[in-house]
């Protein structure tokens, strides 16, 4: 089985601005965009999506923050994001969390790299590797290396976690800011 091994990091606005001045230089620059994602309520991690070129359900395995976890998508034309969200309403799921971001994606010494800003949540980078479920430690630690290599200091689980439990309890106050 196939699995998306992740390692993100909070950086500060001097770090997101060096770190996509590298990446525009040393990698392959797949794109900036602009996503608007909503968390829905329940035991799962489902959520849907809107970008400049689609919207899609999206279901995660595990739980937020692992390293390693399964994804499920489907991706739907950019005009039906409205019609998912009805969906997933009509079914009883409540919006727990409306997220936007703008991420900056690049491909880098066969890894993703995404460089993001969240409003009201801040600048982090991930680095990514699809690998294999047997595979899963080595392409945890070639991420941990190349995150020293940036220079980049891994957050910890436990930060994220709290820093995502406040933005829930206050993004729609959060997501305002400028």
């Amino acid at each position: 089985m196939v699995v998306e091994v992740e390692i993100r990091s909070f950086i500060k606005k001097e770090k997101y601005d060096e770190l996509l001045d590298f990446f525009k230089k040393n990698a392959e620059f797949e794109g900036e965009d602009d996503q608007e994602t909503h968390y829905f309520d329940g035991k799962n991690d489902l959520r849907i999506q809107k970008n400049k070129s689609y919207s899609k359900i999206w279901l995660k395995g595990g739980r937020i923050h692992d390293e390693e976890r399964k994804e499920v998508e489907v991706k739907f034309g950019r005009d039906d994001f409205e019609k998912l969200e009805e969906l997933f309403l009509s079914l009883g799921y409540n919006v727990s969390i409306k997220w936007f971001r703008k991420r900056n994606s690049f491909k880098w010494e066969g890894l993703g790299v995404s460089i993001d800003y969240t409003k009201g949540y801040g600048y982090i980078i991930e680095l990514e590797k699809l690998s294999d479920e047997n595979d899963k430690d080595t392409a945890l630690n070639l991420l941990k290396e190349k995150m020293r290599i940036l220079n980049v200091d891994i957050t910890p689980k436990e930060l994220f976690d709290k820093k995502f439990e406040y933005y829930r309890e206050n993004w729609e106050k959060l997501a305002l800011e400028k």
